[in-house]
């Protein structure tokens, strides 16, 4: 009995402990799955689905590819918060990161009268020595000069070096200017003194840009200062007219105009606009000067900054003049002050009065002739003269005469130096007047010229300045547009033919002085996109045509820059036998499909490529930087 009561009890015993092992069985995995799914859905909702969860016991497990160290630790964290951190285990990996990438080098440079700043980052391996130093120089001893250059070590990106030799080129020119710089690209604000100079540097830093550098040129010529601010206005025998017109804004211009034909000014009117006025109500007192003139008949007003100077006609009557002179003073604004004069008539002396008279000949011919007071002012006419208008001889038929007037000098001078804003003129010097007159190829000669007697004689002095601007004189005016540019090259090449070496690319026969002719045409066309293309006829095989006449257009744009012609911007481009212009099964028609022809490039998209891939493209396909023509084979 005892035993059979043993054997029970043991049964029991380790029946109880089946159960309980399954039961703690049941347990784990009822935790592992539940475990798993929390942590898979966490994880999923924070966007970690590169993680997935494998459940071990009470363990749970990640696995998986996380695409960064922090995004593993995130990964980690939230499965942490779902369950017992000490219960996760971390099983993923780092995705391989690329190589790390050079940093895109850049500076800007900023250039102005206090002195140069420089900002950006540049190759470690660069002569950073060597450039501050230039820069330093180019500020100058009384300017400061900026190093605000960071370094990282890095490969010299292609295309750097030419950038910046550039830049520093373009600095020298351009004292106030924001050079930006990078890798095969240029990119300059800056700001000029007028629109002449404004045209010189444009010119000169298309020319000067180095084959493949993308270069933005904005270059500014802001409103001119003029001082002193000056409009003089006359009417007599010969009609209305401005010898100077200045305004402060558009506005004042639209007002002053619109008064000028109301009293009879007619044609092309217009003002200069210019920094400088005095007052924003600068307009109304010209425009009201103006009218009271009109009334009066006849004269000359003159306003001089806030000085209103009226000269009425010799011979008017005083009282009306007297009338006219006191409407015209109480109307003006406060700041202005009027000075009024009547002539009295004049009486003609017997020989006249005397005169000194200098001219100015189309082709630079300087001739003084007439009275002057000393000797003195004898060799200095002359000298002045040689000065001013760069002659080595002056033709000299002046004659020392006692009587003439204490200020003869300051007259004599002034004219001269009114002269040479001319292209060609004369001016008349009296003890009463000076007059001038001539051609100009600046809008606002006179302008200048009026503003330069008034400064030397005062604004009581009598003159005439009577300039007549001529487009043809006009430095920017004058240049040709592109498509003049590409008729005349299209003139040199119907006549004559560039022609090359049977079957090669060098240039024969009279091909050369062809190129001589298009290099002095290019030479006077600034900012020109030009095509060079080669064809050939179909004879041969095509891919040797096409390599033919690749060949010979880059030849032609080998050609014309080593002519010094700036090629930067053209392109060759050989298109082989194709665009046929004549029967090939004729000897005259393969002849003259054998060709160079010329193109303006027309810009397919406002979007410009990045510096490498222009870089990169140009070393690639030399082949599509350049057009030219393919004579016979």
């Amino acid at each position: 009995m005892r035993l059979s009561a043993l054997f029970v009890r043991l049964g029991a015993f380790i029946l109880a402990a089946i159960v309980c092992g399954f039961a703690a069985r049941v347990a784990v995995a009822t935790v592992e799955t539940r475990s798993v799914q929390a942590v898979d859905a966490a994880l999923d909702e924070h966007g970690h689905d590169f993680a997935s969860v494998l459940g071990d016991g009470l363990q749970v497990i990640l696995e998986g590819e996380a695409p960064s160290e922090a995004m593993r630790f995130r990964a980690i964290s939230t499965a942490g918060s779902m369950v017992d951190a000490s219960r996760v285990i971390d099983n993923m990996t780092i995705t391989d990161s690329d190589a790390i990438q050079a940093p895109e080098f850049s500076m800007e440079i900023l250039r102005n009268d206090s002195g140069i700043s420089i900002i950006g980052l540049i190759p470690a391996s660069s002569d950073r020595e060597d450039l501050t130093e230039t820069l330093t120089d180019m500020a100058g001893e009384n300017s400061s000069f900026a190093d605000l250059l960071e370094t990282a070590d890095y490969e010299v990106p292609l295309g750097w070096e030419p950038a910046v030799d550039f830049s520093l080129r373009a600095l020298r020119q351009l004292p106030r200017s924001k050079i930006s710089v990078r890798a095969g690209r240029v990119s300059v604000e800056a700001i000029s003194d007028s629109p002449e100079q404004k045209a010189q540097l444009e010119t000169s830093l298309r020319r000067s840009s180095p084959e493949g550098l993308i270069v933005t040129l904005d270059i500014s010529a802001p409103r001119p200062v003029v001082s002193p601010f000056v409009t003089r206005f006359i009417i007599d025998e010969n009609g209305a007219r401005f010898d100077s017109c200045v305004a402060d804004t558009p506005a004042a211009e639209r007002q002053i105009v619109a008064t000028a034909q109301t009293v009879g000014i007619e044609g092309r009117i217009g003002c200069t606009v210019a920094l400088g006025a005095p007052t924003t109500r600068w307009a109304d007192a010209v425009t009201m000067s103006m009218s009271a003139l009109s009334e009066l008949g006849g004269g000359t007003i003159t306003i001089s900054d806030v000085d209103v100077t009226l000269v009425g006609k010799a011979g008017a009557v005083q009282g009306n003049f007297d009338r006219i002179a006191g409407e015209l003073e109480n109307s003006l604004p406060d700041v202005f002050a009027l000075e009024a004069i009547l002539p009295a008539a004049p009486t003609a002396g017997e020989d006249g009065p005397p005169q000194f008279i200098a001219t100015l000949s189309p082709e630079g011919l300087v001739q003084l002739r007439g009275r002057v007071s000393t000797e003195l002012l004898n060799s200095t006419a002359e000298n002045f003269a040689s000065a001013k208008f760069g002659s080595a001889e002056i033709s000299m038929a002046t004659r020392v005469v006692d009587g003439l007037p204490s200020s003869w000098s300051i007259r004599v001078l002034a004219g001269i130096e009114a002269l040479s804003k001319l292209s060609n003129g004369s001016v008349t010097v009296e003890p009463g007047n000076i007059v001038v007159r001539g051609n100009t190829g600046l809008p606002d000669a006179g302008g200048e010229i009026t503003r330069l007697l008034i400064e030397k004689l005062g604004e009581t002095e009598e003159f005439e300045v009577a300039v007549t601007y001529v487009e043809s004189l006009d430095p920017i005016a004058a240049l040709p547009t592109k498509e003049e540019c590409l008729a005349s090259i299209m003139s040199v090449t119907e006549a004559r033919k560039i022609t090359f070496e049977p079957s090669s690319a060098t240039i024969a026969g009279e091909g050369a002085g062809i190129l001589n002719d298009i290099a002095e045409i290019l030479q006077r066309c600034a900012d020109l996109r030009i095509e060079i293309a080669g064809y050939t006829d179909s004879q041969g095989s095509e891919d040797g045509n096409q390599r033919l006449s690749q060949q010979r257009a880059d030849a032609v744009l080998d050609g014309l820059r080593v002519r010094r012609v700036p090629v930067a911007s053209f392109r060759a481009v050989g298109y082989g036998e194709a665009d046929p212009i004549a029967d090939n099964e004729t000897a005259e028609g393969r002849e003259a499909n054998r060709r160079i022809e010329f193109s303006l490039i027309v810009p397919e998209s406002t979007e410009e490529p990045t510096a490498l891939d222009q870089i990169e493209e140009e070393a690639a396909q030399a082949a599509e930087e350049t057009t030219q023509e393919d004579p016979a084979e």
